[in-house]
């Protein structure tokens, strides 16, 4: 089993991440399930979503307290939480940044592999608005095959209609500008 954590902030989308990653997942014949957790928190606030992706039923129905890969959909959450904390050792940080991976490393002390890509950059100029959930996806199935990059497109055209396209394209354009660094 893999399990993901998303970090970000209300209105980003971190919890439609972690679902259409399930759906993409179920839709490959997998097992998947995807929550978010948080309370009365308000639009920019940080949230947590969690999703977890195996061969075999899923039990466990807690938040992921160990998970494999962590993304982090705003930067500015890396100075007020530890993305970190409960990482496995052979765990994926997969942050959004215009930094570059040698800066995050220099600048947080991040001592695990790490992925990067600017996916507000790539949001902006794909979808016109800074919301790098579907960004982010791409991201994260580039650093860690969790499904298939394709099993993406048909949750987020269900998900998104009219708009999917350019989220799409925000997808698979973050996919291959991801940037990774093995420890």
């Amino acid at each position: 089993m893999i399990e993901v954590r998303v970090h970000g902030r209300g209105g980003q989308g971190g919890v439609t991440s972690a679902e259409m990653l399930a759906i993409a997942a179920i839709n490959e014949g997998k097992f998947a399930q995807a929550f978010p957790s948080f309370g009365p928190e308000r639009r920019g606030a940080p949230v947590i979503a969690f999703a977890r992706v195996s061969e075999e039923k899923i039990r466990n129905r807690t938040k992921v307290y160990t998970p494999d890969v962590v993304l982090v959909l705003d930067p500015s959450v890396l100075s007020i939480v530890d993305v970190e904390e409960g990482l496995k050792a052979d765990g994926m940080l997969v942050i959004n940044s215009a930094k570059s991976i040698a800066e995050l490393r220099r600048e947080y002390g991040f001592k695990t592999d790490l992925a990067r890509v600017d996916a507000t950059h790539i949001a902006l100029e794909e979808l016109g608005l800074p919301i790098t959930n579907t960004t982010m996806l791409g991201a994260a199935v580039k650093a860690r095959p969790l499904v298939a990059v394709d099993s993406l497109v048909g949750p987020l055209e269900h998900r998104f209609g009219r708009i999917a396209a350019k989220n799409i394209r925000a997808l698979k354009r973050a996919y291959e500008e991801t940037e990774i660094d093995f420890i």
